[in-house]
């Protein structure tokens, strides 16, 4: 099974086990199979609202459960369990004092706002991580991240089909500032992260010209944000 380069840099940012690994709206749940392989939690939580994706998905599991225990068997490793759930991302139902991270991609910035915030209400007291990658709004939802007290473990920034997508890792529990429009991912010695730039930079200049947008009030602020990134942009 072969990921795509975008759920390959999610992969690859989760460095430790963790107790229970939650995959929201994880549509045929490719990334939480991987994660399942290779025993990345001991529970990896399949999550989505839609609910023949979910019976299929809890086919292909059963039908990948022998093949799975024997190669956990043959790591000497105790092999991940799984369960899926078919309902909205903000109900998971964390309990207990186990490590948790929640993964949201594939979303959009408004919708992965309103999961994280509602998590969050729900569970006030849980040292909870989350491994965030909107589809678009990185900069709304960065500033809501900084507004519900969460910090940057690290940040990624990929380009995927000519598209580009920032991954997001956060928790409370860190010390490093999460940034509006990013701090760790850029690398201006990269064509890909210049391109990025300035495709940000055009966007919102057009929006700066539509006088009937919500955001006109702000751009100038997100604007000068960007460019204070690389002077040379």
């Amino acid at each position: 099974m072969k990921l795509s380069k975008r759920l390959q840099n999610i992969d690859g940012m989760i460095s430790k086990e963790y107790d229970h690994i939650w995959d929201c709206c994880c549509d045929h749940g490719l990334l939480g199979i991987y994660l399942l392989a290779r025993n990345a939690a001991t529970i990896i939580h399949f999550v989505d609202v839609v609910e023949p994706l979910m019976d299929d998905l809890v086919s292909r599991l059963l039908t990948h459960q022998a093949d799975h225990v024997r190669q956990a068997t043959l790591q000497n490793k105790s092999p991940s369990e799984w369960q899926v759930h078919c309902f909205g991302a903000e109900k998971i139902p964390i309990e207990g004092n186990g490590s948790n991270l929640v993964i949201v991609a594939g979303v959009g910035g408004d919708l992965l706002i309103e999961i994280v915030e509602a998590i969050l209400l729900r569970h006030p007291n849980q040292d909870l991580e989350f491994l965030l990658c909107p589809v678009h709004h990185n900069y709304k939802v960065r500033q809501s991240l900084i507004s519900l007290g969460l910090n940057l473990i690290d940040e990624k920034l990929v380009k995927e089909n000519k598209r580009f997508y920032e991954v997001i890792h956060a928790a409370r529990e860190t010390k490093q500032s999460i940034s509006p429009v990013g701090s760790m991912m850029w690398d201006f010695s990269r064509e890909d992260d210049n391109e990025y730039l300035k495709q940000t930079l055009a966007h919102y200049q057009r929006i700066q010209k539509n006088k009937h947008s919500a955001l006109l009030k702000d751009t100038q602020t997100i604007i000068s944000d960007y460019r204070a990134l690389n002077t040379s942009a």
